[in-house]
């Protein structure tokens, strides 16, 4: 897929893209190295590190998810971005895909400063600093697992669940076999991208639902000799204009109305298609809620993660005091 094709059905994926590898450049320009950065220059760059981001600078958060520690962790990160979201950009639409990679990173890198606070404070923990897009990214992934979960398609083509949990192993496996890796901010992003896609699943399967209740009436059902919009007050009437039969079959009534012969056929006709009709008279629509969901669960997350660094920061707070 050329830049172009990307930035027409990912437009999103394609500045994510740009803008890692735009600050890479802007890094090693300003004379950072290529495959080994120090500790100095990454903080400058705005790395998330503890003290600094549970104390006055909790926009690292963010920061440190367009940072990468050298020229193969950028490359490594910058493939599963190109291959997760061209798949899932056009799944979730621009808007939701850049705010689940957000919320993922950020989810990512707070769990990481949880899990190093709480080492401090057992005393087998020391601070230290992470950045890269694998947080974001594992929740991206994350994402597209419940998305084949629930057979959602895009473009017509359904994801292959399988295939996307053998990569997704693969990156936590390497996580915790390779050290130096983040974990927590792994995990963290992953979990977070799994809520995030539950939401958006959900309200998936309801628009579906109620598009199939608003399917069109099959043409062979109307009322013969009538418009869409008859309607009759009477269930003879009915019986008479709403008959669901071949039309080689003779459906004329015996001329004594007193003979005997079976009705059952003609009234469950008569009822399928007497409800048919109103339902498509009256089409359901999706209520606001549902189309809102994902952005209501976006906002509890987010109200979340703030209570989160809050807590952590109080902490760090109150131990710091206690030291003085």
């Amino acid at each position: 897929m050329t830049i172009q094709q990307l930035l027409k059905t990912a437009p999103v994926t394609t500045l994510l893209l740009i803008s890692f590898i735009g600050l890479f450049v802007v890094q090693v320009l300003s004379g950072a190295d290529a495959n080994n950065p120090s500790t100095e220059m990454l903080i400058k760059w705005g790395a998330n590190a503890l003290p600094f981001t549970m104390g006055d600078e909790p926009w690292r958060l963010v920061s440190s998810a367009f940072l990468h520690i050298g020229l193969m962790h950028l490359l490594f990160n910058g493939f599963a971005m190109y291959f997760f979201g061209q798949i899932a950009e056009p799944m979730f639409g621009s808007a939701k895909f850049l705010a689940l990679f957000l919320l993922a990173a950020i989810g990512g890198n707070l769990l990481n400063s949880y899990v190093t606070w709480q080492g401090i404070l057992d005393g087998n923990g020391q601070a230290g600093l992470s950045a890269g897009a694998s947080g974001g990214i594992m929740g991206i992934g994350a994402a597209l697992l419940v998305a084949a979960f629930f057979k959602i398609s895009v473009n017509g083509l359904m994801l292959n669940l399988r295939s996307l949990l053998f990569i997704m192993g693969i990156n936590l496996v390497y996580g915790f076999a390779v050290p130096g890796i983040d974990n927590a901010g792994h995990i963290g992003g992953a979990v977070t991208g799994l809520i995030i896609a539950s939401a958006f699943a959900i309200a998936y399967r309801r628009r579906m639902v109620i598009a199939q209740q608003n399917m069109p009436i099959p043409k062979h059902l109307y009322p013969v000799n009538e418009p869409s919009s008859y309607r009759a007050h009477d269930q003879d009437t009915y019986q008479t204009h709403y008959i669901d039969q071949p039309s080689d079959v003779d459906t004329s009534y015996p001329s004594d109305h007193n003979a005997d012969f079976d009705t059952s056929t003609l009234e469950t006709n008569f009822s399928t298609v007497h409800n048919t009709a109103i339902s498509h008279e009256t089409q359901a629509k999706p209520s606001l809620f549902w189309t809102l969901l994902p952005w209501i669960v976006m906002l509890l997350i987010s109200v979340g993660f703030v209570w989160w660094w809050q807590d952590i920061h109080y902490q760090i707070v109150e131990v710091l005091k206690t030291i003085e």
